[in-house]
This record gives structure tokens, C-alpha cells and sequence, in this order.
């Protein structure tokens, strides 16, 4: 009662000023813990716990005390109860912003995470899981499918994954497609799909053979899926080293219409809202012109998130206050973006504390296209740069970090941080569902032209 009712109890109370606690009331609470001890349980409280997979049943009737959705769930139901029993003196008329309200006294930002996961859940779409024989990514899976996220495809060795399966009380249902294509079920379709591989690689040295050997591999044959149609979207990299599993990306799924240069960048939820660092995984010394595209690629992320973008061209210097080769690439860079694409909120070259604090911007550089804006986009000069800062953010702020996400490409492929969270993966998947969203949106509008 201490840990699970009263902080809630007197939370929905308090939010209403009701004038009493009643029957109806603590009833309420008591349902809200009974229907949120049959919902799955975020991985976070199995990690809190040492548990592999927390389910209601004998070991597990109430809610555990970790449980953050506990704030959003009872106060709610108790604040309903006081309307409906006439105690309420101050009734909630907007629902979802009283919700909004709970989840900001969680701390930190997580407002875009919800609203990506939200958005996911409107239109699921097909997700392979290339690594779901690993248990973290099969729990990803499971929680992604669970919510509405997406609908799973898991390549891998079969026996291990019914088995990994049964293990997390993964129900095995008709919606879930488990694909090993090294097994000799999957023969027919690895050929099928070698040949189309081989199609348009025989000039360039590829043999029939090396296709039907390559397509067993699941990183092609997740490509592949993912270029054939019979999937939306793609994950891979929980295990494997990022060029391996890049490698097939390019090769089969190939770069967009116009694009000369792939990238990634990272969303950050930082205490001052998010930010995306770019590029984060993939060009290691970008030229100006390199720089530029990857600018108004992080751009077009952005406004996939909703948000308008606000980006800061990072260096050592602040406007030519240095001429170093290194400064004077990110100057030559925005002066290319100010050029080709006036109408984009980017400015630098400038440090970072300049960039993300307004007052010291407004007051030394009142000239610059960011002064008196919140600056959420950081476009560093060189991968060092850009990847250290990232993992600084992560770890000495505890920030959570959604990416790496591929920009650039013909269609939706993400590859994970190797050893990455299962949180980590399933917000990842969010993204993935996002961005096909997004370019059947662009498809459909192409071809209504």
C-alpha cells in the first residue's frame, strides 16, 4: 500500500482537489494495478530485477515498484473516480495533456519518444530482425509487436528462436514469420532472390554461385526482403561489426535518387529537449560539399520527427576566427547550404557552447541565422568528433540515444550499436517504421503525379 497506492492514490486526488478519498476511489486504484499487472512489462523493470521475462502469473500478481508507468496509469483512474463520485472540485478536461503532465514528472525528455512510438503504432509495418536468434533482439521483437509497433520478421536459427521464444513467453502466433536462410526450407526463396541479386551484379564480377552463397547470409537476405517488397523495413548490427553489416545495405538496397554520400546521425533526449549529432557512424573526414548534404539530410530526419530544423555547423572556430584547413572546410560549408538552400535555419561555423547557449550567441554573434533560436541539430566536422560527443552525452548524462539513423538510403534499412539495449532496439524499430511511413508517403505522392 505504501509503495503502490498511496503516492498514486493521493497524486490523482491532489490533481483534482478532491475533497475526500472514497471507496470509488481507492476501487480505482486497485483495477488500474490489477489491469497493469497483465500488460508486459518493460524491459527496464526486468533489468531492475534480475528477471529474464517478468509475466503475470504465480511469481508475478502486482505490479513492481520500479515500474514507471505506475504515475500514468493510477492517478488517472483515481482523478476519473473523484469526478464520477462528485468530489472533484478542479475536474480534467483534457486527458492526454494530464497524461503529457505525469510523464514530465518522470524526468528527463522522453516527450519524442512517445510520439515516435505513437506514430509507429498508427500504421505498422513489416520490420526483419536479422539477429533474432539473440535474446535482447528477440525481446525487442516481442515488445515492438506487443504494442503495435511493428509486425516482426525473424531471421535466424530456427531452433534457438522457438526456444528463446518459449523461455520469454513469446507466443508464437500467426502474425510472426521466422526465416533461417541457411536451412534447406528457405532454398527455393534464396535462389529466387540470388538471381535477382545476380541480375544486376554479373558485370560487376559477381558470379551466380557467390549470389546463392551471399543470400544465406542474413544481412543480404534481409536487404533483399527489404528490396523485393516482402518486407518495409530492416534492422541489423546488434553483433556484428558496422561495415559487414553495411556492406549489404549498399549493395542490394543501394543509395536514394540524388544522393551521392550516405550518413547517420543520433537523436540525444537531453535535459534541455532533443538534439541530433551528425554523422555519427559512417563518413570519417567529410569534404565541404560532403558536410553540406549531410546537413540537409539530418534536416529532412528532423522534420520526420515533427520538428522544425534549427542546425549548427560545428568547429573549433567561431566565424573566421581561424583559417586552419579544418575551420575553413565548415565555413566553405555553410556558405554552400546558405547558397543552395537559403531557406534552411543552419549557421556556423561555431563552437558548441555558442551554438547550443542563446544568450552567449545573441550577445557575441547577433548577425548569425541562430541568434535567439533553440538549436537542435549539431552537424560536427569529422566522425571522431561527432561519435566521441555522442557517447559523452550518453554516458555522463545518462541521455538516451536513438541511432544510429541512415540517411541516404533507397529505403528503410537501420543499423543497430553493437551490444545495443533492447529500449534501444525497440525505439530503433519505431524509427525504422517511421521512415517507411515516410517514403510510401513519397511514393504514393510520386505516383499520383
Amino acid at each position: 500500500n505504501n509503495v503502490l497506492g498511496f503516492p498514486f492514490i493521493f497524486r490523482g486526488a491532489l490533481d483534482v482537489r478532491a475533497t475526500k478519498i472514497n471507496e470509488e476511489m481507492k476501487k480505482a486504484a486497485v483495477r488500474a494495478l490489477a489491469n497493469l499487472a497483465k500488460e508486459a512489462v518493460p524491459e527496464q523493470v526486468n533489468i531492475a530485477y534480475g528477471e529474464t521475462k517478468l509475466n503475470f502469473g504465480r511469481d508475478y500478481i502486482i505490479p513492481k515498484p520500479f515500474d514507471a508507468r505506475l504515475l500514468t496509469e493510477i492517478p488517472p483512474a483515481v482523478a476519473k473516480a473523484a469526478m464520477e463520485s462528485g468530489v472533484a472540485k478542479e475536474p480534467i478536461e483534457d486527458w492526454q495533456r494530464y497524461e503529457d503532465e505525469l510523464y514530465e514528472r518522470l524526468g528527463g525528455d522522453n516527450k519524442i519518444t512517445r510520439l515516435m512510438l505513437n506514430r509507429a503504432k498508427m500504421n505498422p509495418k513489416r520490420v526483419v530482425y536479422a539477429e533474432a536468434d539473440h535474446l535482447d533482439v528477440l525481446k525487442a521483437a516481442q515488445i515492438s509487436r506487443d504494442e503495435g509497433v511493428c509486425k516482426p520478421i525473424l531471421l535466424g536459427r530456427r531452433e534457438v528462436i522457438l526456444e528463446l521464444m518459449e523461455e520469454i513467453d513469446f507466443e508464437n502466433g500467426d502474425d510472426i514469420v521466422i526465416i533461417d536462410p541457411k536451412s534447406d526450407e528457405q532454398k527455393e526463396q534464396v535462389n529466387a532472390y540470388a538471381e535477382k541479386y545476380w541480375e544486376t551484379s554479373q558485370r560487376k564480377g559477381v558470379t551466380l554461385y557467390e549470389s546463392q552463397k551471399l543470400l544465406r547470409e542474413r544481412n543480404y537476405f534481409a536487404a533483399m526482403m527489404v528490396n523485393a517488397g516482402d518486407a518495409d523495413a530492416l534492422l541489423s548490427g546488434y553483433s556484428r561489426a558496422y561495415p559487414t553489416v553495411v556492406k549489404p545495405i549498399l549493395d542490394l538496397i543501394g543509395m536514394a535518387k540524388g544522393v551521392s554520400r550516405i550518413a547517420a546521425t543520433n537523436l540525444m533526449n537531453t535535459s534541455r529537449g532533443p538534439i541530433f549529432i551528425s554523422d555519427t557512424s559512417i563518413n570519417i573526414n567529410p569534404s565541404a560539399g560532403d558536410l553540406a548534404r549531410i546537413a540537409k539530410m539530418t534536416s529532412y530526419i528532423i522534420k520526420m520527427f515533427g520538428m522544425e530544423p534549427v542546425m549548427a555547423m560545428i568547429s573549433y572556430a567561431n566565424y573566421g576566427s581561424s583559417n586552419h584547413p579544418e575551420a575553413r572546410k565548415v565555413k566553405d560549408a555553410v556558405e554552400i547550404l546558405h547558397q543552395r538552400t537559403p531557406e534552411l535555419l543552419v549557421d556556423g561555423e561555431l563552437q558548441v557552447d555558442f551554438a547550443l547557449n542563446k544568450e552567449m550567441l545573441q550577445s557575441k554573434f547577433p548577425f548569425s541565422k541562430l541568434a535567439g533560436r533553440k538549436v537542435n541539430a549539431l552537424i560536427f566536422p569529422n566522425l571522431d568528433s561527432a561519435n566521441s560527443t555522442y557517447k559523452l552525452i550518453k554516458e555522463l548524462n545518462k541521455s538516451d540515444s536513438i541511432g544510429p539513423i541512415m540517411m541516404g538510403l533507397k529505403k528503410p534499412a537501420h543499423i543497430l550499436q553493437l551490444g545495443a539495449s533492447v529500449e534501444e532496439m525497440v525505439n530503433m524499430t519505431a524509427v525504422a517504421v517511421i521512415d517507411a511511413q515516410e517514403k510510401d508517403k513519397k511514393r504514393q505522392a510520386a505516383l499520383s503525379i
